[in-house]
């Protein structure tokens, strides 16, 4: 499997706080800002990111870490195969990417993902 970056999804009910502590305090670039998500790339190295979800409390589930791919198709095959706990199927985002959600044996929840052709 190739593995184009690692992320960690943060939680927040405070966006504005996290993007400040992020930028101002950390140095990081805002690399993506929908509302829901912002992406946070190291000025220095552009797969060093940290992504921070808006925690609402209108979705039970978000994910804890974020995981691109080469060919999500494949591993979501892969998942399914093996039996493992698919807690999002894999669908075809508005913003561009493919992805689903798989549970770890821990419990943590995974975001394997692709970007879908331009």
């Amino acid at each position: 499997m190739n593995i184009g970056r690692v992320v960690p999804d943060i939680r927040s009910k405070q966006m504005d706080e996290s993007r400040a502590f992020y930028v101002d305090f950390l140095g990081f670039n805002v690399g993506m800002d929908m509302g829901f998500i912002t992406t946070f790339v190291s000025p220095s190295n552009p797969t060093s990111q940290i992504s921070v979800l808006h925690d609402d409390g209108s979705s039970a589930l978000l994910p804890n870490v974020s995981i691109e791919v080469e060919d999500v198709d494949k591993v979501y095959a892969d998942a399914t195969d093996r039996g493992l706990e698919i807690a999002y199927p894999l669908t075809d985002e508005p913003w561009g990417v493919r992805r689903f959600f798989v549970v770890d044996p821990s419990g943590t929840v995974l975001n394997i993902m692709s970007h879908l052709p331009s």
